[in-house]
């Protein structure tokens, strides 16, 4: 803060003489003279020492160092300056001398980079065919969304039905054998429909998929939407992993070669642009869909895999990108279209460069085709003659041997006026509600400990096997959402996590240690150093693959640590004491063990642990002040945590009244009940979790905090994520629908946005222009936790821009018209973005304004009306 700033630069480093107080500067003492001038407005004070650091002398932040730059690049007689340099060169002197000595930081991408095409600006005069065009989109959009909303009240009311019918012959079997029978029968069937309409619904409506683009909105768009929709809810994409999955891609027309294994649940879209050659590894939360959505248009290219890559963790590959044999690509990195890693090479960053870092940590097993075949046969049969009958049948079974569900199930229309009708299902309800919770709790606490006995930790062992199908079992049981949401944020989520298994001895309970997203590969294999307090989205890597093998490690995470958001942390992680690691980073693997140091960007560098501004409130850490806060915080947690299973329980209730409604409607009205029940469900669930979220704000808009995570607005703060529900509006990903729903949430969304799948934890701190296109995995995040102190601003998006795919935008930051930025980049808080600039890396800077041709056409053809494609 400018206030604070002064004191420090008064008291602290007097006697320093300021730039212009007689010393000699050296040449570059012009362009020290400048950006001392521009230093000095932004800190509010009246000179600037040239040797004072920026971070422990001057009292900056990045916050505030990211408005110097915004600042200097605004100026034509001073070159641009990004944040990067700023770390690498904390000074006045130091930087400028920098400045001097190498390249602007709009130099082009690492080597082997195509830039990203840069957004069409309007031309001068084309204001009405911009409005008329203006009018056609709207048009669009809203028929758009009339076809999409009746696809999806026929496809769930079709489902619905099956489900009825289905359920009522499982109850129509004679004994426990005639049940299970049916159930086999009935599930198999289901489970083959379920994954062969996708296929069909692949090859009908679109064929095969080639290399083009076609705009948003309108018909071939809503053909891709239909596709897309239904291959992303194929129960298929739960068995990520295993052999079955590659044949469901394989089906769906990618090429895929012997040998392959996929752990990432994103199923491809464009799927005949997919190309992995044999023995190739992509692991878990790899962005890969063969599209993207870029300034109103979705653009659809190849990825090409060669034999044996490795593709890590938190990765994305845009299209029109390639690996060659035997190359490999880092975790937390990113290919930008063109970028091509040449055979034998190990590449990293976003955008990734040549690295020296062996990626591959577990040798080969023995895993011939046959045992992969087994195992997906197994995995088959399993499904479909164990958990799915017993679920259905259960189902069945509980619903008529329990004579108050019966009642219910079968009361008739008359019966719905009754006040012991809605006793009974209120009683039912928490019952089945509670009931599950503990049940859930219990088992996720003591099976996947039972099965961890049969694994040895660093012991390679061969894929789709017995150990093999052992780890994936405890990674799923162990990785509940439900629970992480319920104890994270406060002093439970600790407990939990040493319930699953975490090493957590001598941890000091902050209230705040992880947030509520919190996964991993192995609970038993995972430590966290006393101190230590996480973000949101931690993945630790606990499992290494080959193509043929799998291996557990422990992955440590050293004391008095602080991690950000989106970090996946390996199991050969060199990070030791007191590091902080900032949000998005990529962890290093190689070289010395970091201390007392921070790490910023892919591929990573140091910058300071901490800085002044952030110990404002140590005095609040520690002694009885602590003790005392820390109690009040916990009750406050704790009330919180029983208004979000409040909040979830009505809900379930209500719904259980739905469904009962329909049934009983059922034998009246038959199909029309069921799919009524459909658009009920999901208006109410829209509706509901809307007016908790707004309730937890007390109907205000959010305002932005500067506070420790000690005082009450922190806490409310907390409340309000923990009981925004964010599921459902994934429900409504590529629709004009799920604008309204942030509307609703107090977002400002401007017209026409496509929104393909971006979060905003936020909402009411969030402003985004009209057209602008927002790709899959983005987010805009308007807050942000150092150790104990917590910031929060707004962000801005003006219209037509658009953020790239796993694209991360922080608090404080504006985006100008038109403005790009590059999928996986990071754009740090504060930040500012010229109109029609197109960003990226982590952290993101300005790039080169080139276009990329045409993949296949030539650059200045007319767009076709509809996907190429391919329908014989």
């Amino acid at each position: 803060m400018p206030g604070k700033s002064v004191e420090v630069l008064t008291a602290g480093r007097a006697g320093i003489p300021a730039l212009g107080d007689g010393q000699d500067a050296g040449p570059q003492a012009g362009t020290e003279r400048l950006l001392a001038q521009v230093l000095a407005g932004v800190v509010g004070i009246e000179q600037v020492p040239a040797d004072s650091h920026f971070f422990n002398d001057l009292g900056a932040d990045s916050l505030v160092m990211a408005q110097f730059c915004a600042r200097v690049r605004k100026r034509a007689d001073l070159p641009a300056v990004s944040m990067k340099d700023i770390y690498r060169h904390p000074t006045l002197r130091s930087l400028a001398a920098a400045l001097a000595t190498t390249a602007p930081t709009t130099a082009p991408a690492p080597v082997r980079a195509a830039p990203v095409p840069a957004p069409a600006q309007t031309p001068p005069g084309a204001g009405a065919a911009a409005g008329a065009g203006a009018a056609a989109g709207t048009r669009r959009y809203i028929v758009c969304g009339t076809w999409q909303f009746l696809f999806f009240l026929g496809y769930s009311a079709l489902a619905a039905l099956v489900a009825a019918e289905g359920c009522a012959w499982i109850s129509a079997g004679s004994g426990p054998a005639g049940l299970y029978l049916r159930s086999v029968l009935f599930a198999g069937a289901g489970f083959l429909g379920l994954c062969a309409v996708p296929v069909v619904a692949k090859w009908t409506l679109i064929g095969r998929w080639r290399p083009g683009e076609f705009p948003l909105w309108g018909p071939a768009y809503v053909r891709f939407w239909v596709v897309k929709t239904l291959i992303r809810t194929s129960p298929l994409r739960l068995f990520a992993g295993s052999p079955l999955y590659v044949l469901y891609l394989r089906a769906l027309g990618a090429r895929i070669g012997k040998g392959v294994t996929i752990l990432s649940r994103t199923i491809p879209v464009c799927t005949d642009l997919l190309t992995v050659k044999e023995g190739t590894v992509i692991r878990k939360d790899v962005l890969l869909s063969c599209y993207r959505a870029h300034a109103g248009l979705i653009q659809t290219g190849p990825v090409t895999l060669g034999s044996n890559v490795l593709v890590s963790e938190h990765t994305v590959l845009d299209i029109g990108t390639s690996m060659g044999d035997g190359a490999q690509l880092g975790h937390a990195s990113c290919l930008h279209t063109g970028q091509r890693v040449p055979a034998g090479e190990r590449w990293h960053g976003s955008p990734a460069q040549p690295a020296e870092v062996d990626y591959r940590t577990v040798g080969p097993a023995p895993c011939p085709t046959v045992r992969r075949a087994f195992y997906g046969v197994v995995q088959l049969l399993t499904l479909l003659g164990v958990y799915l009958p017993l679920a259905m049948g259960g189902v069945s079974i509980v619903l008529a041997g329990v004579p108050q569900l019966h009642a219910l199930r079968t009361a008739q229309p008359a019966a719905f006026t009754s006040p012991a009708f809605y006793a009974d299902a209120l009683t039912a309800s928490l019952v089945l509600f509670f009931g599950s919770l503990l049940a859930g709790l219990l088992l996720v606490g003591t099976v996947p400990r039972l099965l961890n006995r049969a694994i040895k930790p660093g012991k390679v062992y061969p894929l789709y096997g017995f150990h093999y199908g052992i780890q994936r079992t405890i990674a799923l049981m162990t990785n509940r959402k439900l629970f992480t949401t319920l104890f994270g944020d406060s002093s439970g989520i600790v407990h939990y996590l040493r319930y699953l298994g975490y090493h957590l001895s001598g941890i000091e309970q902050t209230g705040s240690n992880f947030g509520t997203e919190v996964q991993h590969e192995n609970p038993y294999m995972s430590s966290v150093g006393t101190g230590t307090m996480v973000a949101d989205g931690l993945s630790l890597m606990n499992a290494d693959f080959s193509s043929t093998s799998f291996r557990v490690s422990r992955t440590s995470i050293g004391p008095r640590n602080f991690l950000g958001n989106r970090i996946a942390y390996p199991s050969r992680g060199r990070t030791g004491d007191n590091c902080l690691l900032a949000t998005k980073v990529m962890v290093p693997i190689d070289g010395p063990v970091r201390e007392g140091v921070g790490l910023l960007g892919s591929p990573s560098f140091e910058i300071p642990r901490t800085v002044m501004r952030d110990n404002k409130f140590h005095h609040l850490h520690s002694g009885d002040r602590l003790r005392r806060r820390l109690a009040a915080k916990n009750r406050h947690n704790a009330a919180t945590a029983g208004l979000y299973l409040l909040a979830r329980w009505i809900h379930f209730f209500v719904v259980t009244l739905i469904a009962l409604g329909a049934a009983g409607l059922y034998p009246v009205l038959g199909a029309p009940a069921i799919a009524l029940a459909g658009v009920l469900t999901l208006a109410f669930t829209v509706v509901h979790f809307a007016l908790i979220e707004r309730a937890a704000t007390r109907f205000r808009a959010q305002k932005p905090l500067y506070c420790s995570i000690y005082e009450p607005s922190f806490w409310r703060h907390e409340r309000f994520w923990k009981m925004a529900s964010a599921h459902y509006i994934q429900l409504f990903d590529g629709t004009p629908f799920k604008n309204v729903i942030w509307r609703l949430l107090g977002a400002r969304i401007g017209k026409r946005v496509f929104d393909d799948g971006c979060f905003f934890p936020e909402r009411t701190l969030v402003s985004v222009g009209d057209d602008s296109t927002l790709n899959a995995g983005t987010v805009i995040q308007c807050h942000s936790q150092e150790d104990g102190a917590f910031k929060s601003d707004r962000s801005t998006l003006g219209s037509g821009c658009t953020l790239g795919v796993g694209a991360f935008v922080h608090y404080g930051v504006t985006i100008g018209d038109g403005a790009l930025l590059a999928p996986d980049s990071f754009l740090m808080k504060g930040e500012e973005i010229p109109p029609h600039a197109p960003w990226g890396g982590n952290p993101a800077r300005e790039m080169p304004p080139t276009t990329t041709p045409r993949q296949d056409r030539p650059e200045h053809s007319p767009a076709p009306a509809a996907p190429a494609h391919d329908t014989n």
